[in-house]
């Protein structure tokens, strides 16, 4: 989990993809955390995003840099403690001009049922399953 986590970090953006019916949406996101062994992403409950991916908890993410790409694909599953909102909004002390773990609308998601993939285009792709 960690090298997934460090690969995100460094590559600053990677882009989510979710399904609003049967219309893919995709956007950048930059948040990313590592709590409890768990890979989070942050987002808002008011956002378009997050009733997709209540909706359908299926999603896909992309990342690029220095000549790999990794995806990600699982099931996102919100956690609600405050401890893991927290832990994001610490990690990015911007985001506090928005989101607060104590307001009604931060929203901390993990991967459950992932499987990543690096692939570049002059090595056999790697699979991690968790």
């Amino acid at each position: 989990m960690e090298e997934l986590y460090e690969f995100l970090k460094q590559a600053q953006t990677y882009y989510l993809a979710t399904v609003e019916g049967d219309q893919p949406r995709v956007r950048p996101f930059g948040t990313v955390d590592l709590f409890e062994g768990r890979l989070y992403i942050q987002t808002g409950k008011s956002k378009p995003v997050s009733k997709q991916i209540h909706a359908n908890p299926k999603v896909e993410l992309c990342a690029f840099q220095g000549g790999t790409w990794l995806r990600i694909a699982g099931e996102l599953a919100r956690d609600d403690r405050l401890e893991a909102k927290k832990h994001m909004l610490d990690n990015y002390p911007s985001l506090r001009a928005m989101y607060d773990e104590h307001d009604d609308n931060t929203e901390v998601l993990y991967f459950t049922h992932g499987t990543a993939t690096f692939s570049s285009f002059t090595a056999a792709p790697r699979t991690i399953t968790f």
